[in-house]
């Protein structure tokens, strides 16, 4: 059996390889809508494709974490969700890329759910509050993948050298640095257990709570760079920085999201971050200035932080429910609200413009506040 470090970097590198696959997508939005002369409606609509990819990979990917093992899972899924990438950059026509999209979705959302159920076996081998820390690594690469495609835009570098340059650099060195022969725990299949599960009773409010903070952190993922070119007028480059700036703040935060949630415990840890994203979507909306709007993406980031460690270290350590199944079942509405945020923003935007429709996140970081006390 691997010591606790070596451990941490094996799961720490498959979440920083899932943030920077994403990141990197997110930062050349602007590229595809350009491309294809799309505007918010039916950017939306695209990106609801990738979102139903994810919503559909689920479940499989919870079933597949519980019966061949979350690690074994997680390597296979890493290999085919970097291939979806480069998918993308190789289609030249709307239907294509839409359809590269439904399988980086799907990509993204099952490995979403069996990294997160091999973190919680790590958790309980490492024996301390850890999946802050590999939720920090996450932003990191999602970081990353954001600043890469701000020189990808400088350099003029096409989408596919663009994705096909990340996904062999990122994945080559995380998978080599993960597979350390890793035996994770299986658990045959209930009888007559849901194939589509949903969270219930307590795991019901855990997963509405996620859900509330991951569609925040699917709309700055997917529209904060168009947020900033129209609102605050500025450049392409500089719109990349706003996704950039979010996820500092919450690799900052997850760093010392551990010490945060000790001293002063899951609730009051979940209501300090609804305030802080709350002050952050009121700091962008109220802003027409870029350097002043930036702030807010810093809250933001702040903010949405420890929620989704929170709800996930919650999950895997239910005592009914398999560890696969309730982190599949709070990932359905947890990231599926990631998934579903960005075309809920587009489509809202449509009605009400882009710089008012992010009000909606406000709204939603409050009533995180007030249903924090279900993560105890």
């Amino acid at each position: 059996m691997p010591d606790s470090r070596r451990v941490w970097f094996a799961v720490a590198a498959m979440f920083f390889l899932n943030g920077g696959l994403f990141g990197t997508w997110a930062s050349r939005i602007p590229a595809v809508a350009s491309q294809y002369g799309l505007d918010g409606g039916w950017l939306g609509l695209l990106l609801l494709v990738l979102a139903s990819g994810a919503l559909v990979s689920f479940p499989l990917a919870g079933r597949a974490s519980d019966t061949v093992g979350a690690a074994r899972a997680t390597l296979a899924i890493a290999v085919a969700y970097a291939l979806a990438l480069v998918l993308i950059g190789c289609t030249s026509s709307l239907w294509l890329t839409a359809t590269a999209l439904f399988f980086f979705g799907a990509g993204h959302g099952a490995m979403d759910v069996t990294m997160n159920s091999w973190a919680g076996e790590a958790e309980r081998f490492i024996e301390k509050p850890v999946m802050s820390s590999f939720h920090a690594m996450w932003s990191l690469g999602a970081g990353v993948g954001a600043a890469v495609g701000y020189v990808a835009v400088n350099l003029d570098l096409s989408l596919l050298a663009h994705f096909a340059l990340v996904a062999v650099t990122m994945s080559v060195g995380t998978i080599l640095l993960a597979n350390i022969g890793w035996q994770s725990e299986t658990r045959p299949r209930p009888a007559g257990a849901k194939r589509f599960p949903l969270p219930r009773g307590g795991l019901l409010w855990v997963g509405i709570i996620a859900l509330c903070a991951s569609l925040g952190e699917g709309a700055i993922a997917d529209w904060s760079a168009l947020f900033l070119v129209n609102v605050t007028s500025a450049t392409l480059a500089q719109g990349a920085l706003g996704y950039a700036v979010f996820s500092v703040a919450m690799v900052v935060m997850r760093l010392i999201g551990g010490g945060v949630i000790s001293r002063l415990g899951p609730v009051n840890a979940a209501r300090f971050a609804g305030c802080c994203a709350s002050m952050g979507v009121l700091l962008a909306v109220l802003s027409t200035s870029f350097m002043t709007a930036l702030p807010g993406f810093f809250l933001l980031g702040i903010g949405y932080a420890l929620i989704m460690p929170l709800a996930f270290s919650r999950a895997a350590n239910d005592s009914d429910t398999p560890p696969g199944v309730a982190i599949a079942s709070v990932a359905t509405l947890g990231y599926g609200g990631m998934l579903l945020g960005p075309p809920l923003i587009g489509l809202t935007a449509h009605l009400v413009t882009l710089h008012y429709a992010f009000g909606i996140l406000g709204l939603l970081a409050l009533f995180i506040v007030f249903a924090a006390s279900s993560l105890e």
